[in-house]
């Protein structure tokens, strides 16, 4: 996986990119750290998100943004599911699939943004009310906006976790580098 250390100082835009990419992905798989399923897919506010949810959305939408940006079809595209459905697990979904999936995606989205001839490059936005009409958008763009994607459901995902046991992302982070509990 990619390293933050150094990345923005060498000049390396693809590689500090794809680090602050890294980063937020970090955040929301963290969320997980020693949760069981039940509690991955606890909804513990009024809101219809649980972390096993948004872990599910953001892998989902990481590969759907990669795909466009390649111009190819995404084989995961779901025609049945409901809107609800994209952010909780369904039957036979799990973190641990849902971890490796989004594994195998960021390793694909690293592998085509390190060959991509430039950052330069553009592909077509889908067709949204929220998107301009006939707009076109680059590599960079897509990369900044997967940073924001990311970060905005790592955020949901923290407050969702400390509801659930009261740890934070701090907490994680120290359980994650093998430090002990704080609680």
């Amino acid at each position: 996986m990619v390293t933050h250390v150094g990345a923005e100082t060498r000049g390396d835009e693809r590689g500090a990119l794809l680090a602050f990419v890294e980063a937020q992905r970090g955040g929301l798989r963290r969320s997980v750290i020693g949760l069981t399923g039940e509690q991955a897919s606890a909804r513990p506010s009024a809101s219809e998100l649980s972390v096993g949810g948004l872990l599910k959305h953001v892998a989902e939408t990481e590969l759907n943004w990669l795909r466009m940006a390649q111009r190819k079809p995404n084989e995961r595209a779901r025609t049945q599911e409901t809107w609800g459905d994209s952010f909780r697990l369904v039957e036979g979904e799990t973190v641990a699939d849902m971890l490796d999936f989004w594994a195998e995606v960021a390793r694909e989205t690293e592998e085509f943004i390190r060959q991509v001839p430039s950052l330069d490059g553009t592909f077509p936005l889908p067709e949204a009310p929220w998107f301009p009409k006939d707009a076109e958008v680059s590599m960079r763009w897509v990369m900044l906006h997967l940073v924001e994607e990311i970060a905005r459901h790592a955020g949901h995902a923290d407050i969702i976790r400390e509801s659930l046991d009261g740890k934070t992302a701090y907490e994680l982070v120290a359980l994650e580098q093998g430090y002990p509990s704080q609680n």
